[in-house]
């Protein structure tokens, strides 16, 4: 198979292993109160496994990237996708809370990281036109996590105990990954070991003048404030929906209006950003997905709940895949995975704070009206640092970078 055809080989194993992954990890929400009931730990205690994960997957991040640079992306994947099926049966024996705090949290968030980030690097390797839309395909694979991988979790907890149903899980994420992680390739330009800079036509830049130039600074800074943008509405809005008086089994359905829609915004966005270049619509969707937030502090009756879900699952989910792209016209593939970890540390961060604070303003004012406004403002921060995003020029050679 030649190169043009192969790349969508890539694109269609990243989608898979990014599903199967996400999937295993977010399973544990459908686990939640089986686990509980039959080990008699709280709530709060096994949430707090998917706090750790996504710290785990934060801190992880830039040094599976960086080591994926070196090594190449293949056995960077194959390791997350081994050490993701291990460390789910592995969970699935431990008898107390802090042993399954720390083999769930700990070791599945730090294998997820090993799956994407060398996944989107790759990828962003692997395509000269129709990048933002190959980046946004397996991004939507991500996307259907829930729509798939969740389903299959409550059918099997439905008809076993949670262990059985868990180890279950990690016999089919090992049958499924493993050997599709072995069709995962080094990009063309990085094949041959003298690959470097001059080789593939890029300008001049050492790692270190890479992370220390304002455009990475600035990339890590905008998807940090853009996940902690959402990540407060995506995590409490069904909990919001209920305190307006919608039943619960309604309430659920939002958050599935906001995945569909998610799916097709990231799709749209992709193409967009081929068309009309992958800043300009990435600041667009950023001021769009401010007021998005802000939109659900003005609903309260179940159809507007799904407008506001629908307008903001399509923009948030829509704007992600396009800081890999943003990477990847703008620094040399060979640090991709490294500058992609990045950006992927920032956002895990910021995702793992809106949770956090929206249980904190509600706690304290005993209503959500203030994480939606604060979204907003986060959303806006995110728009202006985007603003300030600057190309480095065609002609430079190298990276500027941050004054002392």
């Amino acid at each position: 198979m030649n190169q043009s055809n192969y790349r969508w080989v890539i694109v269609a194993a990243g989608c898979l292993l990014g599903c199967v992954a996400f999937g295993s990890m977010f399973s544990l929400p459908v686990f939640l109160l089986p686990i509980s009931k039959d080990t008699g730990w709280s709530v709060a205690g096994i949430s707090s496994a998917m706090t750790i994960a996504f710290l785990a997957m934060a801190f992880a991040s830039m040094a599976w990237g960086t080591i994926a640079d070196r090594i190449g992306p293949r056995p960077v994947v194959l390791i997350g996708s081994a050490g993701l099926a291990l460390s789910l049966a592995l969970a699935s024996r431990m008898t107390s809370l802090l042993e399954f705090q720390l083999v769930f949290g700990l070791i599945v968030g730090t294998a997820a990281a090993a799956i994407v980030v060398p996944l989107m690097a790759s990828v962003t390797g692997w395509f000269d036109t129709h990048r933002s839309l190959a980046v946004s395909i397996v991004s939507a694979g991500i996307g259907m996590a829930p729509m798939t991988m969740s389903p299959f979790a409550a059918w099997l907890v439905s008809g076993h105990d949670w262990r059985t149903s868990m180890l279950i899980i990690a016999g089919l994420a090992a049958v499924l990954m493993i050997p599709v992680a072995f069709l995962v390739r080094r990009p063309p330009a990085l094949e041959h070991p003298n690959a470097g800079a001059a080789a593939s036509g890029e300008p001049e830049m050492t790692l270190s003048q890479a992370i220390r130039s304002p455009q990475f600074v600035i990339l890590l800074l905008t998807n940090f404030f853009c996940c902690a943008t959402h990540s407060g509405p995506i995590f409490h809005t069904v909990s919001y929906a209920i305190t307006c008086g919608i039943p619960m089994i309604a309430a659920v359905t939002i958050y599935s209006v906001e995945g569909l829609a998610g799916m097709a915004g990231r799709i749209a966005f992709g193409i967009l950003g081929d068309k009309l270049g992958a800043k300009r619509v990435l600041v667009a969707g950023l001021l769009a997905q401010a007021f998005g937030a802000l939109a659900y502090v003005f609903a309260g009756q179940l159809t507007a709940f799904y407008a506001a879900a629908a307008v903001f699952g399509f923009i948030y989910a829509g704007v992600m895949p396009l800081y890999a792209v943003l990477a990847r016209e703008n620094f040399p593939l060979r640090m991709m995975g490294t500058v992609i970890g990045g950006t992927a540390m920032a956002g895990s961060l910021g995702m793992a704070a809106g949770p956090l604070a929206g249980g904190l303003i509600y706690d304290t004012f005993a209503s959500y009206t203030w994480l939606y406004v604060g979204s907003w403002a986060m959303g806006i921060g995110a728009f202006l640092i985007a603003m300030m995003f600057r190309p480095f020029p065609k002609d430079r050679p190298q990276a500027e970078p941050v004054p002392a």
